[in-house]
């Protein structure tokens, strides 16, 4: 039987009157790289905030491999890396290496050392001191020098230059290979988690559009071009009509006549069009108001 690494059920965050997430139902296989994707202010980083217990949840209930997370309690299998890499910038980093031995139940200095011996990063430089990059670097070996089950990181590159941004992303991948561990990390550039991912969850505005292993939601879908005039077939998800021919996005078995010229759909493709959805279905609820 499959693991469940991250299972939430009616899960919701609000803060004051307004819902950054809402009635979120998701299953998450153990050992699997998840990329979460949407639009900025979609409830991406709500969603982080609470997975390692560091938001309490307004409504609904979440377990990370079995255990109910109350802030603080999971934070020991877990690593977390938010959108800043957040360190102290006065801190050297073997100073920040000790913090990290101190303040966690596991801790294993020589991943943090070895990693950093490789980039070529002077445990005696000042955290304020290096490039951006380096200190993504770094707040990824102190993260892996946990050896947690759950690696959470919250849009690490979106601050980070191309060169840097590539480095880093290779980082990760070498440190999935190395151990097997659960990866949740967030975009809203779904080109930067294509390579690295393998399971897929989409939000807006605070809720799931799609969910799912990333190979079987694309072998799910299809993109049906035809004319403007043709009704959309069965199983239509999203329609779009362009001035000489509609595009419509398919799942399931696909049942078209003739006039359908069919495509297979790529990531990209798929998160636009389930997110464009979500938009038309909200137009279309704010004009029948």
């Amino acid at each position: 039987m499959t693991e469940i690494a991250i299972k939430t059920t009616g899960l919701g965050k609000r803060y004051r009157r307004k819902w950054a997430l809402r009635n979120c139902t998701i299953e998450i296989p153990a050992g699997r790289v998840v990329g979460l994707v949407g639009p900025n202010g979609a409830g991406k980083s709500t969603l982080m905030n609470l997975m390692v217990g560091l938001l309490a949840p307004t409504e609904g209930r979440e377990e990370v491999f079995g255990e109910r997370v109350v802030p603080g309690t999971v934070l020991h299998r877990v690593a977390y890396i938010d959108q800043e890499h957040s360190m102290y910038r006065n801190f050297r980093i073997d100073e920040m290496l000790k913090a990290g031995r101190l303040l966690n139940a596991r801790w294993n200095q020589q991943i943090a050392t070895d990693r950093l011996a490789e980039l070529d990063i002077a445990l005696n430089s000042k955290v304020g001191e290096i490039s951006g990059g380096q200190r993504a670097q770094v707040a990824l070996a102190l993260a892996l020098a946990k050896e947690p089950d759950l690696l959470v990181l919250d849009e690490p590159v979106a601050s980070l230059d191309p060169l840097a941004r590539r480095e880093m992303m290779s980082s990760l991948m070498a440190a999935k290979a190395d151990r097997d561990c659960t990866v949740v990390l967030s975009s809203h550039v779904v080109s930067e988690l294509e390579r690295l991912c393998d399971y897929l969850v989409v939000l807006d505005r605070g809720t799931v559009k799609l969910v799912g292993d990333i190979d079987t939601l694309l072998d799910e879908h299809r993109v049906l071009v035809g004319p403007t005039t043709a009704p959309s077939p069965a199983g239509a998800v999203h329609r779009h009509v362009n001035e000489d021919r509609a595009t419509v996005l398919v799942r399931g078995a696909v049942r078209a006549d003739a006039s359908w010229r069919e495509q297979r759909v790529n990531l990209e493709e798929l998160v636009m069009r389930y997110l464009s959805l979500a938009v038309a279905k909200e137009q279309a609820a704010e004009l029948a108001a």
